[in-house]
């Protein structure tokens, strides 16, 4: 009977667990991701339904519109993909999206821009001992914790497609 009881307790105690801090678990496989940039979050679907919303989320330096140049520390709005991953990113792991699309490309280059690229979801500095980095810090990319992004690396398959929105 003790020895039962010491195998259900750790079931009923994450059984009680609720709020903000209690966890949940990732989807095994998310087919469609949303960025609210307004709410700082990052909600992975699965089947249209939402699995899992991450908060608190971070941007690049200028967080409010979309981003349309090189170097103006947006961070884009619009549908892209997943397109690729970077295991040996400066920011822990990477997803990179697929900024910019043809359109996001064809305004910067009317304006004789470069529209810029590179837009990752990532984790925090390599560098950094330990936590977050504090404010919107990235130059247009979204920032997750480290344990987030390897909760997305693994959940999130290349080609989802992925919304980002004000």
């Amino acid at each position: 009977m003790i020895r039962r009881s010491a195998l259900l307790l750790p079931l009923l105690l994450a059984a009680c667990q609720s709020g903000p801090d209690a966890y949940v678990a990732p989807p095994e496989r998310a087919d469609f991701i949303l960025v609210d940039k307004s709410d700082r979050t990052l909600t992975l679907y699965v089947d249209g339904q939402p699995a899992k919303t991450y908060a608190g989320i971070q941007f690049g330096d200028a967080p409010m519109g979309h981003k349309q140049f090189e170097g103006d520390e947006r961070t884009p709005e619009g549908r892209y993909t997943i397109d690729t991953r970077n295991p040996n990113s400066a920011y822990h792991l990477s997803l990179r999206v697929s900024y910019p699309n043809a359109q996001d490309a064809a305004f910067a280059h009317s304006q004789g821009r470069s529209p810029g690229g590179d837009i990752f979801i990532h984790g925090q500095p390599n560098n950094l001992p330990v936590g977050r980095m504090m404010g919107d810090w990235t130059d247009g990319c979204i920032a997750v914790s480290n344990a987030e992004i390897e909760e997305l690396w693994n959940a999130v398959p290349d080609g989802t497609p992925i919304e980002i929105r004000q």
